[in-house]
């Protein structure tokens, strides 16, 4: 069985940074993991790059070739994806042992991962090759500057959960550069009352019942909540990791080692 690590979020959330951060964290303490491009936009890595979408299609000879824009471009580089899935995708995902560990980077176009099929296809395609998989969305934690941005966060990623059916680690990034963490605090924490309240004063009388209905959605249901992320603190990605570890089972049939002592020890 192998393991992966589905690394979503909007675009400049800092899902690279985590990937690349992720990498020399596992580095640093001996475990071997392998991260994937899947963004056919990118051209720079501070990681060793396993397997590159750029290999399969490039983003600049789609715009350049069909004239398309950008997102356009871009929704038709993940489309030729989806159609090798069974050839190019299979070749380079046989490389790997049963029991490796896979870090996917994803582009940052929000209906990749809320409307269009091409990652929920993805994800079957790993789990039809014995993968376990977790989504990791990252949000950028000085985007959660006030209720309604925090509401907003938290229902694009419970359409990605809808969307991609599995199960979630959503972060808050970026939180080394956050001045007043205070902010942050009662978002990682959500009183619903408290929410209700400040949604109330920010939006129009007519839109009650609607506000209710969202903050008992992430209130009552637990559906949504965020760990942050601060890439000063190694305990901080080593926390994040464990919870995904913990996601995907990793590491749950691995044998147990039994260290030999000396009783004498004991009585030192």
């Amino acid at each position: 069985m192998g393991y992966a690590q589905l690394v979503i979020g909007p675009a400049g959330s800092g899902k690279s940074t985590y990937c690349s951060s992720l990498f020399r964290h596992c580095e640093a303490v001996g475990r071997s993991i392998h991260v994937v491009n899947l963004d056919p936009a990118a051209e720079q890595f501070d990681y060793p790059v396993a397997v590159d979408i750029r290999e399969l299609i490039c983003l600049d000879d789609v715009m350049e070739e069909l004239g398309l824009g950008p997102n356009g471009a871009l929704m038709y580089c993940m489309e030729e994806l989806e159609d090798n899935m069974d050839d190019w995708l299979t070749d380079e995902l046989d490389n790997y042992l049963d029991d490796d560990y896979l870090v996917f980077d994803c582009p940052g176009q929000i209906e990749l991962f809320s409307h269009v099929p091409v990652l929920r296809n993805f994800v079957e395609h790993l789990k039809s090759k014995n993968f376990n998989v977790c989504v990791v969305y990252l949000l950028d934690s000085q985007f959660i500057t006030d209720v309604t941005k925090f509401i907003s966060g938290c229902m694009a990623s419970l359409s990605a959960m809808i969307q991609l059916e599995l199960p979630h680690v959503n972060i808050l990034s970026k939180m080394d550069l956050v001045t007043n963490k205070r902010d942050i605090e009662d978002f990682l924490n959500p009183q619903g009352q408290v929410l209700l309240s400040e949604l109330n004063q920010r939006m129009a009388p007519h839109f009650l019942k609607l506000n209710k209905a969202l903050i008992d959605l992430v209130d009552q249901y637990s559906m949504v909540s965020f760990v942050p992320l601060d890439l000063r603190k190694e305990s901080s990605i080593r926390y994040i990791l464990s919870q995904i570890d913990n996601c995907i089972q990793y590491g749950e049939d691995a044998d147990v080692k039994v260290k030999d002592f000396d009783p004498e020890d004991i009585d030192d």
